[in-house]
């Protein structure tokens, strides 16, 4: 899911409310290994629509790891909270920071089918009170009546979710059968969240760059502030895992790899990147429209979101260069399509490859990653726009490379990969 950035297209923003972040003081992590671990990408069955929603993700190694499913355009990663440990399926999204999962009570809540986590059967579990250092780093401005931290964590699509703010130990499988075990971590017990979700989805797991999210509580415990994710195209077959790999195993190397640098800004949530233009077939297009300077930190990788997002004046000129360059007719007035760009064919298209042109990075896209199927004979350009100036990287297009986010180096390394075979 995209995090909120004040420029941004209330589309695109993910929204956090009451909340500022500033420097965390978490309990130490315990875990077994500084090597790293890996994770599997749970994956169900796929949308019926192409999805427009903002939030999403997955990875690979044989380093700590954890179980990640595809469901309706997500990426769901399995993880354990609480003494004993009880399994929550959530949203793997790098574009947001909380870990929060539907917690008894939860009268307001949207439909679950799994069984909610219930925190007063966890012996490890306890709530952050109000005077701790992590209630006021957070800001949250709530306090309930027993005195303990509440928190409000909105996204760009409208769902929201609220509830106390916790901590617990959170249990991680990796590809090997082995339990992973994190004390201490900070994690929404949600208690009131809106619409926005579907039934398989438990809550999300942050995986951004803020110092709540999952990436920054386990810091280098595994041997290095970075993590790597493979995932697998739209539409393979639901018994093929994607896989996400956290920690010194999960560094991208080898033959293919292609670097850009990661921009700091303000916002520590996304992982902004420079996109310099896109390429359909040979042609170029700039960012901008014109050869003039493209500002830094201008586009930024979300698992959450599936599309790719593109300002309206490049996204026009790619759909316009996409159309002269597919001999098909266009599918019009389909009220299930929307405004999107689709053909009527029982087979993904042909042509033409695109390339992401990265500052230092030319990443090349086929059709399988910007091509989807909505619908039975129906394939979509996997694109959409906004008014922001800012745009986002989405699932989709993240299909079939090795991506890795090293954040002490402050580089995201790309290493075109069959992620159906990744092990």
């Amino acid at each position: 899911m995209a995090y909120y950035l004040t420029s941004f297209h209330p589309f695109l923003a993910a929204i956090i409310i009451c909340l500022v972040f500033l420097p965390l003081h978490f309990s130490p992590i315990q875990a077994n290994t500084n090597e790293g671990f890996s994770i599997n990408l749970i994956r169900k069955t796929s949308p019926k629509v192409l999805p427009q929603r903002l939030r999403g993700l997955s990875a690979i190694s044989r380093t700590p790891q954890s179980p990640i499913s595809a469901y309706q355009g997500e990426y769901l990663m399995e993880i354990s909270i609480g003494t004993p440990p009880f399994k929550v399926y959530g949203i793997a999204d790098t574009g947001s920071d909380l870990i929060w999962t539907q917690c008894v009570p939860c009268n307001n809540c949207y439909k679950q089918l799994n069984p909610m986590f219930d925190p007063k059967k966890s012996s490890s579990y306890s709530n952050i009170p109000c005077n701790s250092n992590l209630c006021h780093e957070l800001d949250t401005g709530v306090c309930s009546p027993q005195k303990l931290c509440n928190y409000t964590y909105a996204y760009g699509d409208s769902s929201m979710t609220q509830g106390a703010l916790a901590q617990e130990t959170v249990t991680l499988t990796s590809t090997t059968g082995a339990s992973v075990p994190l004390k201490g971590i900070v994690f929404g017990c949600g208690h009131k969240d809106s619409e926005g979700f579907n039934d398989h989805e438990m809550g999300i797991i942050g995986l951004g760059g803020g110092p709540v999210s999952l990436i920054s509580q386990i810091g280098s415990s595994f041997g290095g502030k970075m993590f790597s994710q493979c995932l697998v195209p739209f539409h393979t077959d639901v018994s093929v895992s994607s896989k996400m790999s956290f920690g010194k195993g999960s560094k991208v190397s080898g033959n293919g790899v292609v670097s850009t640098p990661l921009v700091a800004k303000e916002d520590k949530t996304p992982y902004f990147v420079t996109l310099l233009g896109i390429s359909v077939g040979n042609k170029y297009l700039h960012y901008n429209g014109s050869s003039e300077n493209v500002e830094k930190g201008n586009m930024f990788l979300d698992s959450g979101t599936p599309p790719t997002i593109l300002p309206t004046q490049l996204y026009d000129r790619v759909v316009a260069q996409v159309k002269n360059q597919v001999k098909m007719k266009p599918i019009v007035g389909d009220p299930d399509l929307g405004a999107q760009l689709c053909y009527r064919t029982k087979n993904n298209l042909h042509g033409p490859m695109l390339t992401a042109h990265f500052e230092g990075a030319d990443v090349t896209l086929e059709p399988i990653q910007t091509f989807i199927p909505p619908k039975d004979g129906v394939f979509c350009l996997a694109f959409t726009n906004t008014s922001s100036d800012v745009g986002i990287y989405g699932n989709f297009v993240q299909s079939n490379y090795l991506i890795g986010f090293d954040l002490e180096a402050k580089m995201v390394s790309f290493k075109p990969t069959d992620c159906t075979k990744n092990k």
